[in-house]
């Protein structure tokens, strides 16, 4: 059973043919199974136990759980600390790596650190701007933006070397991903720029929030004319919304969000608001599964991932399978296990 995590004494890992990492999402993906993503927002906390809490919601629900890199330009637990974390105790962790805050010195180290702690699956983001954030007066660094970050990091496990040229002795073996927005104009465009970031080296691509079908399923057409079908792994981003009024916010607020009118309506018509945003939920995941080139879902439910596990189950998506097995004591560290 490709899905199930046994102990794998030593390192490095075993690499399936064909695969880049010896990764759980990598695996699920190639198997051709709909895959399930979820989001970890770090905590305000030096407390290992509070991304633990965080994390067990998830258990049983999702092939791998991204960890944020200072989203929202606010400050966080490092992606790289919560990643380290959640391998200890046999999670998958997708490391978010934001070109906002470090330069590609840094950058390249965090790539190579993450890697020999067991992190297998890395986001390449350029990041959100300082401005939007809780420190608008700190400096940005942008030394490199998601594109370059793509191709920096495949050089370094595809060709074993620094950008600098200098040879590293053992190479990262990681599945590459980027995020992409198929909801912002001008949408002809999202898909062009979802090529250059496959030609970059992205394996998977996690879109942000698609509450807008009619234009998702033409990002979708549009990446199929482009050919790019098959050519990376494809997972929209949902999430249920908690009512009309948070809805309305985000998409005045939330740059890049799109919330159609019928949407919020259909919110603020509802007895329970709450409720009703998780039925949205589970019916824009089962329509993304019929959608062509769409290879799973990201779920994302920022301060309420209590009702992911809901989402997921009412979905059918999983259609019965476990993503890991939920009954392990995640309070105990673990030997190194298939990530």
């Amino acid at each position: 059973m490709i899905f199930e995590d046994e102990p794998v004494p030593g390192y490095p890992l075993p690499i399936l043919p064909g695969h880049t990492s010896p990764g759980r999402l990598e695996r699920v993906l190639r198997a051709g199974v709909f895959a399930v993503t979820a989001e970890l927002a770090p905590p305000d906390s030096a407390d290992p136990e509070d991304v633990y809490r965080r994390a067990r919601v998830f258990d049983g629900y999702v092939d791998a759980i991204n960890a944020t890199d200072g989203s929202g330009a606010n400050c966080h637990m490092s992606s790289l600390a919560v990643c380290a974390l959640l391998t200890r105790v046999g999670y998958a962790p997708v490391m978010q790596i934001s070109c906002r805050d470090r330069n590609r010195i840094a950058i390249q180290g965090d790539i190579l650190g993450g890697a020999a702690m067991g992190v297998c699956n890395m986001l390449c983001l350029t990041g959100d701007g300082v401005q939007v954030g809780d420190h608008p007066q700190a400096k940005p660094v942008f030394d490199l933006d998601c594109i370059s970050l793509l191709s920096i990091a495949r050089t370094l496990r595809d060709e074993h070397h620094f950008e600098s040229g200098r040879k590293i002795t053992f190479a990262p073996r990681v599945f590459l991903g980027a995020a992409e927005n198929p909801s912002v104009p001008p949408y002809e465009w999202r898909a062009q720029r979802l090529a250059k970031k496959v030609a970059a080296g992205a394996q998977l691509i996690q879109t942000q929030y698609c509450y807008d079908m009619v234009l998702l399923k033409d990002f979708m057409r549009r990446v199929e004319e482009l050919g790019l079908i098959g050519q990376a792994f494809i997972l929209i981003g949902v999430g249920p919304l908690r009512s009309a009024k948070a809805a309305e916010w985000m998409r005045t607020h939330v740059p890049g969000m799109h919330i159609p009118d019928a949407i919020i309506k259909r919110l603020a018509g509802a007895d329970d608001q709450a409720r009703e945003g998780r039925n949205i939920c589970i019916e824009l995941i089962q329509e993304c599964r019929s959608i062509l080139g769409v290879s799973g879902v990201h779920v994302m439910a920022y301060r309420q991932e209590e009702s992911v596990a809901e989402a997921i189950d009412r979905s059918g998506v999983l259609a019965g399978r476990v993503p890991w097995f939920p009954e392990r004591d995640r309070s105990q560290p673990v030997n190194r296990v298939m990530q």
